[in-house]
């Protein structure tokens, strides 16, 4: 027993420090020193200067006047697909449920740009169709309106993931006694699902309030150009124009970002609070009711609504990558592969940006993974209060906006490492362990859900054996968590790779990831090639969707979000 914590679990006795000292680096040390250099730039009164700043206050306003209106859009969508889909007999769910998640995995600068190309007077689509807007009118997108819009398409997944975990916990019995007791289906819906469905409805549009709070991509492709700065593409300037007050200023804006998330998050908890969910008999409410002939309407409906937030904003762009330039209709005279041709063949910006991408991902997910399996067993043999406040750690840096952890790694690396002398600023190597930081809550999940399966009488059979941790983690457990294991890669993977937030802060020369490139392409007016890149980027991610769906029988309810 010597070298092992005699809790009837035989952790070894270093592995709850080694999981502690990973999560301090990770995510106590970064917000730390943003905390210090926020009060910092408060004691020598450079808060004041940037409270002054009339710029702060319409990006605040503009931060949060599009995060709600995003919010009550992706409520809207969210909710329709969520309810439709867990409690209705509609046709082909898991299609419909697959490709009604795939924008929340499309990077959002993908999406902004898809919409551009397929909207307003420019649109080489509608051109085709001959049914574009007049010369000289204005495009849409570049509004509030239009980024909130936007906010809603990309967010409104996250709204269907979070109420559909609980519609699929409803109570069976009690929707079937009411039934029996001649209450129509309105009347169920009305008393027993709507109240029992809150919980999910609220908490979907806390997460949708704050990924609208910190999302960079959207309001940089649609907000920008109209003068429209919301509070990540303010900071996102100021690092532009770099001063030697930058730092203190984007510490303080970014601890404005963390407020408004942080507000948002409160008020999640105070509306459930009081309130006793608690559900009592058979759940699993699945195909409560029978849309009979409603089914001629919703069924169009779900489909043309997808139909107009993937397939057409998809075509758009293909259309886009196929005319030399932005405003060119497509005819069978200017269709060309050259801009898929200058990507992948002659750009070096753009070969240098998948080989960042792909390795940053890859590495990401495979180094997280090790630390994930050594975390998750840690934790989960555990049941104190330490490894409650370290797994509270692990979540936080990714419950925040990508800007303010980016921020935070500048802070931390923006000189030499002390001893070492090595700086890793303008690295790719901050980009990294910023990724290490932000993933570690995804890679977590399904390694965790995996162990809270597996029977412990097989591990400790095999230690009084006489194994050792690391052979019973060999022989064992690694083979028994293999599938969860690989969702987790796949998702971090998928994520890491189409990242544009924290990368578009912490990027140099040579260090360009897909999202920068996409970003920089259009920015500099080279529309066909960002579109060209944009179709990739969107194959690869249902690709390795796919391969999830494949994986998908193997894996622990909840792993896949998509999947019942």
């Amino acid at each position: 027993m010597h070298g092992y914590i005699k809790t009837g679990n035989s952790q070894p006795a270093w592995l709850f420090p080694f999981v502690v000292i990973i999560v301090l680096i990770l995510s106590v040390l970064p917000l730390a020193r943003l905390a210090m250099v926020g009060i910092a730039a408060f004691a020598d009164g450079g808060v004041m200067t940037v409270l002054g700043d009339a710029s702060l206050w319409s990006s605040t306003y503009y931060t949060v006047v599009t995060a709600i209106l995003g919010t009550i859009i992706s409520l809207i969508i969210g909710c329709l697909f969520a309810f439709l889909l867990t409690l209705t007999d509609i046709r082909a769910k898991g299609a419909l449920s697959f490709f009604f998640v795939l924008p929340m995995m499309i990077p959002p600068q993908v999406t902004a740009l898809a919409w551009v190309q397929m909207s307003g007077p420019s649109s080489p689509l509608l051109k085709a169709l001959h049914i574009a807007p007049p010369l000289g009118s204005p495009q849409p997108l570049y509004s509030v309106g239009g980024i909130a819009l936007l906010y809603g398409v990309q967010h409104a997944p996250l709204v269907y993931l979070a109420l559909r975990a609980g519609l699929m916990t409803l109570p069976r019995d009690g929707v079937e006694a009411a039934r029996l007791s001649g209450a129509t289906s309105l009347r169920v819906f009305r008393d027993i699902i709507l109240p029992l469905s809150l919980p999910g409805i609220i908490a979907g549009a806390a997460i949708s309030f704050v990924s609208c709070t910190g999302n960079f991509g959207i309001p940089a492709i649609l907000g920008i150009p109209a003068s429209i700065f919301t509070l990540p593409t303010l900071i996102f300037t100021k690092f532009s124009a770099f001063t030697n007050r930058t730092f203190g200023d984007v510490a303080v804006l970014s601890a404005i970002i963390a407020i408004i998330s942080i507000v948002g998050l409160m008020i999640q908890d105070r509306a459930l609070r009081g309130r006793d969910y608690r559900v009592i008999g058979l759940s699993g409410a699945s195909a409560a009711f029978e849309l009979g002939a409603w089914r001629f309407v919703f069924t169009p409906l779900v489909w043309t609504i997808l139909f107009f937030m993937l397939a057409a904003p998809f075509f758009a762009l293909i259309a886009g990558a196929l005319v030399p330039a932005y405003g060119v209709p497509l005819t069978f005279k200017t269709m060309s592969l050259h801009a898929f041709q200058e990507i992948l063949f002659r750009q070096a910006v753009t070969r240098t940006a998948f080989i960042n991408s792909l390795s940053l991902a890859a590495a990401t997910a495979l180094c997280l993974l090790v630390v994930t399996v050594l975390a998750a067993y840690a934790l989960t043999r555990r049941r104190d209060l330490a490894s409650r406040i370290v797994s509270s750690l692990i979540e936080i840096p990714y419950s925040l906006p990508g800007i303010v952890m980016a921020v935070s790694f500048i802070l931390v690396f923006a000189a030499p490492i002390p001893i070492l002398h090595v700086s890793l600023y303008g690295t790719i190597w901050i980009i990294l362990i910023a990724y290490f930081s932000s993933f570690f809550a995804v890679s977590l999940k399904p390694v965790v859900s995996a162990f809270h399966q597996l029977d412990p009488a097989l591990e400790e059979a095999a230690r009084l054996s006489g194994a050792g941790f690391f052979r019973r983690l060999a022989d064992i457990i690694v083979p028994l968590i293999a599938p969860a294991a690989g969702a987790s890669v796949i998702l971090v993977f998928l994520i890491a790779c189409n990242e544009l937030t924290i990368s578009a802060l912490l990027w140099s020369a040579g260090t360009q990831t897909l999202g920068v490139a996409i970003y920089n392409l259009d920015d500099s007016g080279s529309s066909d090639l960002a579109s060209a890149l944009s179709v990739l980027v969107v194959l690869m991610v249902v690709v390795l969707m796919l391969l999830l769906e494949l994986l998908a029988k193997r894996l622990p309810k909840g792993v896949v979000p998509w999947r019942g």
